[in-house]
């Protein structure tokens, strides 16, 4: 079965950065399972794995632009100390935050001042080209619930119990 829209596909992934780092791995994990076409993952991976079937392997290397953006230094701001009242806040730590739009967002402490905390809001790793070593371990068509959830359920996905 090849990878198409309102599919289930489940891979393994080790993905690095330019130099080399390994950044993040489902190496010792279930691997991760994504429903195609519902924007469960990057652009630029999704488009790359499209028409590829179960036990394919593949390199892809991905642009800011088809992952997670470019920095915006617009993101960059200081916030009240008082935004973090009753939590121990440290430079390098990461809180999950709302967009005035209700979307979540995660955001990085940068600094800590007397007058504010400098958070960066953009993704940590917008900026960067990434790079995936990718094998595909399962394709299969997606339940109606997944359909209408927009992804995937069970062991392998997201589960609302």
């Amino acid at each position: 079965m090849q990878i198409s829209e309102n599919k289930v596909v489940t891979i393994d992934y080790t993905l690095k950065d330019d130099t080399g780092n390994v950044l993040d791995s489902s190496q010792g994990g279930p691997g991760l399972a994504y429903l195609h076409g519902a924007s469960n993952i990057i652009p630029g991976l999704e488009n790359a794995l499209a028409g590829k079937a179960e036990g394919d392997s593949l390199n892809v290397s991905v642009q800011p632009e088809e992952a997670y953006g470019q920095r915006d230094d617009s993101m960059i701001q200081t916030v009240p100390n008082d935004m973090f009242e009753g939590t121990e806040v440290q430079v390098g730590a990461q809180y999950q935050a709302m967009t005035p739009e209700g979307q979540p967002l995660t955001i990085t402490v940068m600094d800590i001042k007397d007058d504010g905390v400098v958070i960066d809001g953009n993704h940590p790793l917008a900026g960067q080209n990434l790079h995936f070593d990718v094998t595909i371990t399962e394709v299969r068509d997606a339940t109606q619930e997944e359909l209408d959830h927009g992804h995937v359920h069970g062991p392998e996905g997201h589960d609302h119990g």
